[in-house]
């Protein structure tokens, strides 16, 4: 367990630095350009995100995300006894993340943010972006599990534009961005609506996909005719 979680915590420790130190060189380098700033960061993000998770999964399963964490303990892949160890090494590793990205570009180690991120579309915004990303999780693991850490790298990119809140999704992140005033930041105030979003939008698609797939050994027309033409794929579970 220890070993788990500790790989659940340097993966998400780097997640941060990532998230972080993008955002930072790219306010350096971008002159103002806000979208230049946006493309350096989610580039940057879905990049190491789907590094870490080719190289962490073997180990943890490479979650980096108490909602991704909560969706699995909910579908049984992972048992609730582990949850809290998951979870408090995921959220020390954001904030080593966050304050080793500081670090690395000379700023203190942690202050807080004056970024604001509030409203309903924002808050929104977050329950669509983690339903995404556990519902992109889900059918990964029961059908094309090799494609995963692309899959999820390549979510979390397009996310950063289609969402307005530019897609954290992801409950350590959003909590580990209240220390820094950065363009990553957010504001402690903003931080609850986004964490209780997340959380419902990773329940919704742990019950929606429960709706559209069936049990393992339960398999429809369409997936086994996949499976005939694919080869199988293993199933969680």
């Amino acid at each position: 367990m220890l070993r788990r979680a500790a790989s659940e915590g340097i993966g998400t420790a780097f997640l941060l630095m990532a998230i972080v130190g993008s955002g930072i060189m790219g306010e350096r380098l971008a002159g103002g350009n806000v979208a230049l700033v946006l493309i350096a960061n989610s580039v940057a993000t879905g990049a190491a995100l789907s590094a870490l998770i080719m190289a962490f999964a073997p180990i943890s399963g490479a979650h980096f995300n108490p909602a991704v964490t909560l969706a699995e303990a909910l579908s049984g892949h992972l048992a609730w006894r582990e949850v809290p160890g998951y979870v408090a090494f995921q959220l020390a590793g954001a904030y080593v993340g966050v304050g080793t990205a500081h670090l690395m570009f000379g700023l203190p180690v942690f202050f807080w943010s004056r970024q604001p991120r509030a409203g309903a579309p924002l808050v929104f915004s977050e329950f669509v972006a983690t339903f995404g990303l556990v519902s992109v999780v889900s059918s990964c693991e029961r059908y094309r599990p090799a494609s995963l850490p692309l899959a999820v790298g390549g979510y979390i990119t397009a996310a950063y534009w289609f969402t307005a809140s530019t897609s954290f999704a992801n409950p350590a992140v959003t909590l580990a961005r209240v220390a820094s005033d950065t363009f990553a930041g957010i504001r402690p105030s903003d931080a609850p609506g986004f964490v209780i979003a997340q959380l419902t939008g990773a329940v919704a698609a742990y019950l929606f996909f429960r709706l559209i797939v069936p049990v393992p050994g339960d398999r429809t027309s369409e997936e086994r005719a996949y499976d005939e033409e694919e080869g199988s794929h293993p199933v969680h579970g």
